[in-house]
């Protein structure tokens, strides 16, 4: 059985996808992601940046991959997990601390990533969501993220 404190549902515009989130790689942004799910924060979040074979990326509030939370930065929890399809991690920018919203999810390898991005989670179901989630940098009419909340929270 999943630990539904560690698992997260975002309930996207092509339809549901799980991860669970890796508090052993990554406790601190796993916390913060937490955090900002049950404020609502990536409620109606569009997915801006979307490069087919490579990564659909999200979480920011500006929707064109500027924009954070109103919290602090998270320092970097680089890990061994392999950027590998379904892997989910923080997208920053060339400072290595500069996580805070934003993240992608891999559609294939990206390992050229490992060690440099930190890895929070894996896809666990509706990968094939992800797959349809429309292309672009920036996406035209992009799809988004409805709803995110975490499964010990569902009612």
């Amino acid at each position: 059985m999943a630990n539904t404190e560690n698992t997260l549902i975002l309930e996207t515009t092509q339809g549901p996808v799980t991860i669970e989130m890796r508090p052993d790689l990554a406790p601190g942004h796993v916390e913060h992601i937490k955090k900002l799910v049950r404020e609502g924060f990536y409620d109606g979040i569009v997915f801006h940046r979307v490069i087919e074979g490579f990564m659909a990326q999200t979480g920011c509030p500006k929707g064109i991959g500027t924009g954070g939370s109103s919290y602090p930065n998270i320092k970097a929890e680089f890990n061994k997990e392999p950027h590998v399809r379904g892997t989910v991690s923080m997208a920053r920018s060339s400072s290595p601390d500069s996580a805070n919203s934003q993240f992608f999810i891999c559609f294939g390898d990206a390992r050229f990533l490992d060690n440099q991005y930190t890895a929070w989670g894996n896809v666990t179901s509706g990968m094939e969501n992800v797959d349809k989630i429309k292309r672009g940098e920036p996406v035209q009419n992009p799809d988004k993220i409805v709803k995110a909340h975490m499964a010990a929270d569902a009612a």
